[in-house]
């Protein structure tokens, strides 16, 4: 789905979608806001809660990254529709960018491994070329008509990346080991699926995302459980610490994160429904 599925999503998507350079260029900067406040945040109450490194770095990594990519995009494709899944896509193409450069550099941090070696593997994600693709043919106005072949391949094979992320994501959730790790993570797990969405209220309005739909599928979507990519990077470029592992933890915030958002999601959806946060 990485390499196929997903970047056809990506692509047809952006391509295809209403969203104006304007409202793009505001959820960029809606998502650089965030993740710099949430960065902040997270350091914070780290250091505040007695964390060190590299259990500070894990800290930090599950409070800022959600899952907007297997549980973001079909979430916003269900409640907001083809404009949710064109921000979806956006948004999570921008975390992508975000967690293999400033997530490796976290994750690295203290260790003996060089994070400015590792974070050329944004390089190697297909979603950024997707994304930079789409938006160019947008620009250049060279997007092939809706019912010509090519479009017509990649709305198919992106629809069915939408099942595949679900299925990948109850796979991934499915080798999560939490016992005895679930009382650690509560902090962690507040400050993503509690204080999150207020800040990206917070942003969106600060920022003026003009349409109601995309600030609200925006605010949905940073508002989900921590992202599975930040197991990897954490296994990947975190030492081990004593007691409590960094990748235990991560993968313990991931599951109790997954499994709570049935709650705290479902009530964000009412309140943005109803126009209580933008």
């Amino acid at each position: 789905t990485v390499y196929v599925l997903a970047p056809a999503l990506v692509a047809h998507s952006l391509a295809t979608s209403q969203l104006t350079g304007g409202t793009i260029l505001a959820v960029v900067g809606a998502v650089g806001l965030f993740t710099g406040v949430m960065l902040a945040v997270g350091e914070v109450a780290g250091r505040l809660s007695g964390q060190r490194e590299p259990m500070l770095g894990a800290f930090v990594l599950v409070t800022v990254f959600p899952n907007t990519g297997n549980y973001g995009i079909p979430l916003a494709d269900f409640v907001f529709g083809p404009t949710g899944r064109s921000v979806a896509v956006l948004v999570t193409a921008l975390q992508a960018v975000l967690l293999y450069t400033v997530g490796i550099y976290i994750a690295a941090r203290g260790g003996e491994s060089d994070p400015l070696t590792d974070m050329k593997r944004v390089f190697g994600v297909p979603f950024v070329y997707a994304v930079v693709v789409a938006l160019a043919a947008r620009y250049a106005g060279v997007v092939p008509p809706a019912e010509s072949t090519l479009m017509q391949t990649l709305e198919l094979v992106g629809n069915a990346s939408i099942p595949v992320m679900l299925l990948i994501l109850g796979v991934q959730l499915a080798g999560v080991d939490v016992e005895g790790t679930l009382r650690p993570v509560g902090a962690a797990g507040a400050l993503r699926l509690l204080l999150a969405p207020l800040v990206a209220s917070a942003v969106v309005l600060l920022v003026g995302v003009g349409d109601p739909i995309v600030a609200r599928a925006v605010v949905l979507l940073l508002a989900t459980p921590t992202g599975v990519t930040t197991i990897i990077l954490v296994g990947a470029f975190s030492d081990v610490g004593d007691g409590l592992g960094p990748g235990e933890f991560t993968s313990a915030t991931v599951f109790a994160t997954t499994v709570a958002s049935v709650l705290t999601v479902t009530g964000l959806i009412a309140a943005l429904e109803a126009g209580w946060l933008v």
